[in-house]
């Protein structure tokens, strides 16, 4: 069964078409667009007029998009952002009225859930052990952890993320040493605390994640992740980004996002591997489910 979903996030809106049936699920269509929420945010936690039309006809044409790749319901999901978002309900009203879809914002727990069912349903090989799943957005960080057959046993939703962070602490294109240690130190703190179960095995998922795939390979190690910020100190976004084949907003986001999987991966005492599928494809899965009952 062919279902979208359009996911709202601090830093990017995405919508996956992908057929959900008992062999597991198949991207059809994926898109982005950077919308940039979290950057569009007053002082007062408030959306501007122009950012609310601007995130409302994206997700009309995405719609639009998902409907003409054969989508048979769409579901529109937002997170962090708009979660803490003073007028989310007038957004939500303008994409009612623009696109013809509610929004469904998602707390913590929902967020963790569903990006574990997608990372779980796009393994080539579902693990026998605990699995913990690391989403990390653009303003927050969700852990879940489980495993295939009984689903989440535990979770944690952490208020920072790759565009959190980079607000927190503006740094300089390309970063610098000093802009690094500030951005380890902010990073770091809201994770102090957590105390995360053991597991067999832990997947990254969200755009920083799957954005690190060019630069390192499947695997998040503290290595790895060094050499990640290597790249990103030594040129300019722009060219890192041509030179990659990256989008050069993600590059711009990519410091931040090193370093909040890098805090995740120490709370977890695990490397991360870097997952196929997570929020979006959590949601098409419910989706199928729920129309198939």
């Amino acid at each position: 069964m062919l279902c979208a979903c359009i996911d709202i996030g601090t830093n990017t809106t995405r919508v996956l078409v992908a057929d959900a049936g008992a062999g597991g699920l198949t991207e059809v269509f994926q898109e982005r667009a950077f919308t940039q929420i979290g950057r569009a945010l007053a002082h007062d936690g408030r959306l501007e007029p122009a950012a609310i039309a601007a995130v409302a006809n994206v997700v009309a044409a995405q719609r639009g998009r998902a409907q003409e790749h054969g989508a048979v319901a769409v579901r529109v999901v937002a997170t962090a952002a708009i979660r803490g978002c003073a007028n989310r309900d007038e957004l939500a009203a303008a994409v009612r009225e623009r696109a013809g879809l509610a929004v469904d914002v998602l707390d913590g727990e929902d967020e963790a859930r569903l990006a574990f069912s997608g990372a779980l349903a796009t393994m080539g090989e579902r693990p026998a052990g605990t699995v913990a799943v690391v989403d990390v957005g653009g303003g927050s960080s969700e852990i879940a952890v489980g495993d295939a057959s009984e689903g989440v046993r535990w979770w944690t939703s952490i208020a920072v993320g790759s565009g959190s962070l980079g607000a927190a602490h503006a740094y300089a294109d390309p970063p610098t040493e000093a802009d690094i240690a500030a951005l380890r130190t902010l990073a770091a703190a809201p994770f102090a605390a957590v105390e995360c179960p053991q597991t067999e095995v832990a997947l990254a998922v969200g755009g920083s994640a799957t954005s690190l795939r060019v630069l390192v390979g499947p695997q998040l190690t503290s290595r790895t992740l060094e050499r990640a910020l290597a790249v990103l100190l030594g040129a300019p976004a722009a060219a890192v980004a041509a030179e990659r084949g990256l989008h050069p907003e993600r590059v711009r986001l990519l410091p931040a996002g090193i370093l909040v999987l890098e805090a995740v991966a120490r709370a977890l005492d695990q490397p991360l591997w870097i997952g196929c599928g997570g929020l979006r494809e959590g949601v098409v899965l419910a989706l199928a489910r729920g129309l198939s009952d």
